[in-house]
C-alpha cells in the first residue's frame, strides 16, 4: 500500500511538472516577437522623426471694462452722451440703451485709461463730473507745455522779423554811407575841377583882355597913319 501511495505521488509530480512546462512556453510564446513585417514597419517608423506636440493655446486674456467698452463702440452699441477735452485728455460718458447700462471713460488721446460700468445714472454722471476735473488737472501740464510752445515760436517768429529788420536797416545804412562818400568824392572832385575851370577862366580873360589891349594898340596906330598920309593927288 505504501508502494501505491509512491507511485500516486510520483505521478501526480510529474503531472504538475508537465503542466508547468506547458504554461512556460504559453507564455513564451506569448512574449516571442511579431512577424518580421511588423518590425520592418516599426524600424522605418523609428528613422522617422518624431513631430513634438503641439503647444497648448495660449490663454485667452481676461477681458477688462475697457475691452469691452472698445468693443461695444466697435460695433454702435453704445451712444455718447457727453465727452469733455482738456488737452490730451478727456471723459467721455456712454450709454448703451438694450440694457440700460452706463460707461464712463477717462482717456488720454483716445486711448482708455479708466472705465467705469454701471447702471445707476447718478453714479455715472458723478463719475463723468470727476473724470472730467480730473483730466482737467491732468491737462494742467500739456496745456501750459502748449502754450509755452505757441509763445516760444511767437517769440521765435518776431526774433526772426526783428533781426530781418535789422539787417535790412544795415544794409540801409551801408549803402547809405556808400551814397554819401560817393557823393563827397564827386563833389570834392567837382570842387577841385571847378577851381582849376576857374583859374583857366582867369588866365584866359587875362589873355583876353592882352590880345585886346594890343588890337587897341594896333587899331590906334593903324587910325594915326590914316590920319597923318597926304591926300592923294589929282589928274
Amino acid at each position: 500500500m505504501n508502494v501505491q501511495f509512491i507511485r500516486a505521488a510520483v505521478r501526480m509530480a510529474l503531472l504538475s511538472s508537465a503542466l508547468s512546462g506547458l504554461a512556460a512556453c504559453a507564455s513564451a510564446q506569448s512574449e516571442a516577437p511579431r512577424p518580421t513585417v511588423k518590425q520592418v514597419e516599426d524600424t522605418q517608423a523609428a528613422s522617422t522623426p518624431v513631430t513634438p506636440p503641439a503647444a497648448p493655446a495660449a490663454a485667452a486674456r481676461p477681458s477688462s471694462t475697457v475691452s469691452e467698452l472698445q468693443s461695444l463702440i466697435q460695433n454702435r452699441q453704445v451712444s455718447e452722451l457727453r465727452t469733455a477735452y482738456n488737452g490730451t485728455y478727456g471723459a467721455s460718458l456712454l450709454f448703451k440703451p438694450d440694457d440700460l447700462t452706463y460707461y464712463v471713460a477717462l482717456f488720454q488721446q483716445k486711448d482708455f485709461w479708466r472705465v467705469l460700468k454701471t447702471t445707476s445714472d447718478k453714479q455715472a454722471e458723478a463719475t463723468y463730473r470727476a473724470f472730467t476735473a480730473q483730466s482737467a488737472e491732468l491737462a494742467e501740464v500739456d496745456i501750459k507745455r502748449i502754450k509755452l510752445q505757441a509763445e516760444y515760436a511767437h517769440a521765435e517768429k518776431l526774433l526772426a522779423s526783428r533781426s530781418a529788420e535789422l539787417s535790412t536797416l544795415q544794409a540801409d545804412r551801408t549803402l547809405r554811407m556808400q551814397q554819401e562818400e560817393q557823393v563827397a568824392a564827386r563833389q570834392e572832385q567837382s570842387r577841385q575841377e571847378a577851381t582849376a575851370l576857374a583859374d583857366q577862366q582867369k588866365d584866359v580873360r587875362q589873355q583876353l583882355r592882352d590880345l585886346q589891349r594890343q588890337i587897341d594898340a594896333l587899331q590906334a596906330q593903324q587910325a594915326q597913319v590914316q590920319t597923318n598920309a597926304p591926300p592923294p593927288k589929282r589928274k
